[in-house]
């Protein structure tokens, strides 16, 4: 699944909530436009009822002319929307005035004055919310107690009644507080998780990017592997074939006896087959001829027999340690490093002899070419150019690329030595480099003292 389209199930839940929230409030502003005016309905047809019993003319005209007021209020807050701060407290003080005014004609229409318990933490800002509170249990009390003014029992009753509506205000005053910190803290957290949100949001698409790029970087590396990997397979078949073929054309061309010639042709002819033979394989992607039917240390003896046969160099191979089953390219490598040592040295050492030496040890495989010809600087090899020097470089690429290392050893009149070092697990071309285990540096000695 690409990261762009991974899902987000801790954060997915953040609209429902902030949903939920603003539903939540949407609902108590409504109740805080609407209320007002439905309780005044209801206090109103409380006092219709019971007015006549309860009230005088007077009372009756004075409850018209305060209801109006009201109505006249509360249409007002519809319009205007009064907040925390002078307009909402000029509203609210307004309304209480009003709701008091209404009581002293008829505890009835105390029930519009309830509005002011949920109003005062909306409208009145820092500690008047606890003033509107308690200016609202006076009205809430003096209602229960009989309505104003206070009579022989309404003074009894009123300390006992205003008693109980402080406590019922302190209760919901304290549950209003832990909602409103409940609230606020869902908002931070809710807001806190939109930022992570925001920022993993970036991150999956830092990574996408990142990904794409590390495609790129793969497919390149891979086509310069592969690039690599035919130079070194086209150096070491079609280049060292021809170079064999042109060496003993030349050597026939110079000889001035037919049959020497003649030997000559012959050999450049099987060079050529050889090599057509080496390119069809390579093609293929095969294994060397050479390992078609034999193992890596039999290859290697033929191989270095048949090329001592053809340049005329006292050369021989030696195995030591005990053999272990290898994958199919650390044969091939070993294989093919070997044919590149032997044919820098026909081309380039003039040396009397060689020796090749496979030694199989504990973690690694070393592999050394050794021969006494004329040297050279290691510091200042040959550079790979048209006319060759590809060499050394496709030696060291080719045990680099199965996790080893090779190090060539040499110096101007005393002779050359390439060893290569490979881990016994190396890997197949292509697959993840494995670490190269210590490397155990046992030199065995050549044929010959060569």
């Amino acid at each position: 699944m690409a990261p762009a389209d991974r899902p987000e199930p801790a954060l997915s839940a953040l609209p429902a909530h902030r949903s939920a929230g603003a539903a939540l409030d949407r609902r108590w502003d409504a109740f805080h436009r609407w209320g007002p005016l439905a309780l005044l309905a209801v206090s109103l047809a409380a006092s219709a009822l019971t007015g006549p019993t309860i009230m005088t003319p007077g009372e009756q005209r004075a409850v018209l002319w305060y209801a109006g007021g009201a109505v006249l209020l509360e249409v007002w807050a519809l319009r205007a929307r009064p907040a925390r701060g002078a307009a909402g407290s000029a509203y609210y003080f307004l309304r209480w005035g009003l709701s008091f005014a209404l009581t002293w004609c008829n505890p009835f229409l105390s029930v519009y004055a309830v509005i002011g318990y949920f109003g005062a933490g909306r409208y009145l800002p820092g500690r008047l919310p606890y003033a509107g509170m308690l200016l609202t249990a006076v009205v809430m009390a003096g209602a229960n107690s009989g309505g104003f003014p206070l009579g022989s029992w309404g003074l009894v009753a009123f300390p006992v009644m205003y008693a109980l509506h402080v406590g019922l205000c302190a209760i919901f005053w304290h549950l209003s507080l832990t909602e409103e910190r409940q609230a606020r803290a869902q908002r931070e957290t809710i807001d806190a998780l939109e930022e992570v949100n925001e920022r993993l949001a970036a991150a999956l698409a830092e990574n996408a990017g990142l990904q794409e790029q590390l495609l790129v970087q793969a497919r390149e590396a891979g086509i310069a592997d592969e690039r690599r990997r035919l130079a070194a397979e086209i150096h070491d078949t079609l280049a060292q074939g021809l170079t064999g073929v042109i060496t003993q054309l030349q050597a026939a061309t110079a000889s001035a006896e037919p049959g020497a010639a003649r030997a000559h042709i012959d050999r450049a002819a099987a060079l050529a087959r050889h090599g057509l033979g080496e390119a069809r394989r390579s093609v293929r992607d095969l294994a060397p001829a050479a390992l078609e039917h034999d193992g890596l240390p039999e290859a290697l003896t033929k191989t270095v027999r048949t090329w001592a046969a053809r340049t005329g160099i006292d050369a021989a191979c030696t195995v030591t340690g005990t053999p272990v089953p290898l994958r199919g390219a650390m044969e091939t490598t070993l294989l093919r490093i070997t044919e590149e040592a032997l044919a820098n040295a026909a081309r380039h050492s003039g040396a009397a002899r060689l020796g090749v030496t496979l030694s199989y040890m504990d973690t690694e495989l070393a592999l050394d070419v050794r021969d006494d010809g004329k040297g050279f600087d290691p510091a200042r090899p040959p550079r790979p150019d048209h006319a060759g020097g590809y060499g050394l470089t496709a030696m060291r690429s080719r045990a680099e690329r199965l996790g080893g290392t090779l190090a060539v050893e040499s110096e101007p009149g005393g002779g050359t030595a390439i060893s290569a070092r490979v881990p016994v697990g190396a890997r197949e071309p292509g697959e993840a480099r494995a670490p190269v285990p210590g490397e155990a540096r046992a030199r065995a000695a050549l044929p010959g003292g060569a």
